[in-house]
């Protein structure tokens, strides 16, 4: 098939290269024209395990990336893959999603012959229940087009992860299709035959409406973000208690009904989807006049996390006038996205204190720098280490866990570890935050 998407972010850059990879004729439509390059160059414009391959493989043959809208009038169906961030109050932003939206519009007016089917513009960004239909169709219609003689509209939601965004696609727990009419089923199905036939037809495919299909994606992350907020509320008594978090985890992940996944607790939850999805569905619900009180109460459960970990370390060393080392700024290892990531906070509360800050990340560094530009950066966890008066572990890489002797440079041996990645050692004063 010949896809277009709309977007070349972490979603639609991953999403593209990957249906080049099942064989598909790909073009993303950015207005970024360094991204542009970068793709036909074979070069990927983000972080993300596995994909600069599929991009240096792909990229100016099946992958192809430009800045006109008129490439979408020789696709089978064109995915929406733009941002949509918060507003202040927590809602979603759709002014990039409806931009596009109207762009595609425009384009498919200005077809100079009237394609024979209608063509299929597929909702990849997570957006509320109702958007698709109430919102983003009416932009397009917006051209002079009848929805449903031009134009399908459908949703399918995106399930990555980021650090194991490419394995996550080729390799989906499920494909959603919510749609309103067969055509855009059937080309939904087409578009993923490749990946079904790979896996010999073992992927579940959940055909369902519009609505329901946003309201899925939404209801996946928020189930997800509230698991984490819930053991890590767990994990906060058994701290008090003196238990370990953890081994309550392994014994209850054994009960088939509760499940083993997301039950490391921690720091907290961040990135670009989890906060997001769930104020922005929040903020819906509220709309509606609902106040959802347990997603209300996971994200300010969630909120609270940095602070219990710096309180731990303030039991223990006043960084005051000190250098204090943060290990870890990306939101999750395997990815160099620092959205919503917990290391903020924890640097924030580290700067109120009083403390020198210096972080080390192997690859968020740069990212980190451009927002708070005030702080030190070390090269390499040991330079952090170096003289420091007091650590905290925000991310868990694994080079984390190999740390020993570099603990002895320090001038106060103060560990508070917020991933569990540390090794309890002699010689350093060792704090796990739920453990």
């Amino acid at each position: 098939m010949n896809v277009s998407i709309v977007g070349s972010g972490y979603v639609g850059t991953t999403v593209a290269a990957c249906l080049a990879d099942l064989g598909h004729e790909v073009v993303t439509i950015d207005i970024d024209e360094d991204i542009v390059d970068a793709v036909n160059d074979g070069e990927s414009p983000i972080h993300e395990p596995g994909l600069d391959e599929l991009v240096a493989e792909h990229g100016g043959g099946r992958l192809r990336a430009s800045t006109d809208y008129a490439e979408i009038l020789d696709t089978d169906l064109t995915m929406l893959a733009l941002p949509t961030p918060s507003n202040d109050d927590g809602s979603i932003d759709l002014q990039f999603m409806e931009a596009g939206a109207a762009s595609i519009g425009e384009a498919l007016a200005g077809a100079e012959n009237a394609a024979a089917d209608p063509h299929l513009v597929v909702t990849k960004s997570t957006v509320v229940p109702n958007t698709t239909e109430d919102r983003l169709a009416l932009r397009i219609a917006d051209a002079g087009l009848e929805r449903g003689t031009d134009f399908l509209v459908a949703s399918n939601p995106e399930f990555q992860r980021e650090g194991t965004a490419v394995a996550d696609f080729l390799n989906p727990d499920k494909l959603v299709f919510g749609t309103d009419d067969d055509r855009a089923t059937d080309l939904l199905h087409d578009l993923y035959a490749p990946l079904r036939e790979a896996a010999d037809d073992d992927v579940p495919v959940v055909e369902t409406g519009i609505a329901e299909a946003e309201m899925i994606k939404y209801a996946n992350n928020t189930f997800l973000a509230t698991k984490i907020s819930l053991i890590n509320d767990i994990g906060n008594i058994c701290k008090e208690f003196g238990v370990d978090a953890y081994e309550v985890a392994d014994a209850i992940g054994l009960d088939d009904r509760i499940g083993e996944q997301f039950l490391r607790s921690g720091v907290g939850w961040g990135g670009s989807c989890f906060p997001k999805d769930t104020d922005a569905i929040i903020a819906a619900a509220r709309e509606q006049g609902y106040d959802p009180t347990v997603l209300s109460a996971a994200v300010e459960l969630n909120d609270g996390q940095p602070e219990r970990l710096l309180s731990l370390l303030d039991d223990h060393v006043d960084v005051s006038g000190k250098r204090a080392a943060v290990l870890g700024l990306a939101f999750k290892p395997g990815t160099d996205d620092i959205r919503n990531t917990r290391a903020a906070p924890v640097i924030e509360g580290l700067k109120t204190r009083g403390a020198d800050v210096v972080a080390y990340d192997p690859v968020a560094t740069e990212n980190m720098r451009e927002r708070y530009p005030d702080i030190e950066y070390a090269d390499s966890p040991a330079a952090a280490l170096d003289g420091a008066s007091g650590a905290v572990v925000v991310t868990d890489w694994d080079e984390f866990a190999a740390l020993d002797a570099e603990f002895d440079e320090m001038a106060d041996p103060v560990v508070v570890d917020g991933r569990r990645i540390i090794k309890r050692r002699d010689g350093i004063t060792y704090e796990g935050l739920t453990w």
